[in-house]
């Protein structure tokens, strides 16, 4: 039996994910870690792509804009083939639960189940550019709290994966998530990521259970100064942008 036959294949590892579990801590926290998603090759691969400009629409470099310091790309359509398939793959396993959301939100827009109707939905209203990005971090770099809100169709759930090995690639670098409640002050938590790892973490809001129903809490994100080395994040949006 060779190596790889022990190395379960992504498709293999999306459905091998404890959903209810997932769906648990996005309940309760407004993000979930998926433990190991990609491997460690898979990392490699595609931190790779960011030096090859050809698999890219366009380059942001944050401290022109007041993003912080750093720069990420967003990929072109056809998207690299591990791209696509984390896209489709998760979005179907998160539809339920963004449904439920909006339920308890009073939001009427219902999602379809598979993610091309959805994709055509955004396409039809003028969001045609591709979303999913690359991006990158050396030292002294950071990303400002912010929410990726790209025109009126918005998926409420997205996804980052952290590329890079924490301690060995670069130091610093966390990914932090704050929320707003009403009347209250902000909370943030501080997420531990490892190479591979995958956060699923709410776009801009989410419904929190209080005395009188349900009401809305503001969540952004963003990342902390990256001491030394270079960090790359893999960042999986499923509305695609104006």
């Amino acid at each position: 039996m060779s190596p790889t036959a022990h190395c379960p294949s992504l498709a293999q590892r999306i459905n091998n994910i404890d959903w209810p579990s997932l769906e648990q801590n996005l309940e309760q926290d407004g993000s979930a870690i998926i433990r190991n998603l990609l491997t460690a090759r898979q990392c490699r691969m595609l931190s790779g792509l960011y030096a090859e400009p050809g698999f890219f629409r366009s380059r942001v470099i944050m401290a022109r804009h007041g993003f912080g310091r750093g720069e990420y790309q967003y990929f072109r359509y056809p998207l690299p083939d591990a791209v696509q398939q984390l896209r489709q793959s998760l979005y179907p396993a998160l539809v339920p639960l963004a449904n439920r959301w909006n339920e308890c939100l009073g939001i009427e827009v219902r999602y379809p189940n598979e993610h091309p109707a959805f994709i055509q939905r955004c396409h039809a209203a003028g969001q045609r550019r591709p979303t999913p990005l690359l991006l990158q971090y050396g030292p002294q770099d950071y990303n400002c709290l912010h929410q990726d809100l790209y025109g009126e169709h918005v998926f409420p759930l997205q996804v980052a994966i952290l590329l890079s090995e924490p301690g060995q690639d670069f130091s610093g670098g966390e990914f932090v998530l704050t929320e707003q409640r009403p009347r209250m002050q902000s909370r943030a938590q501080v997420i531990d990521l490892k190479q591979g790892d995958a956060l699923v973490f709410a776009v801009h809001q989410r419904p929190v259970k209080g005395v009188r129903g349900y009401y809305r809490v503001n969540l952004r994100h963003g990342v902390s100064r990256v001491h030394s080395g270079s960090r790359h994040t893999l960042g999986i949006i499923f509305h695609d942008a104006q």
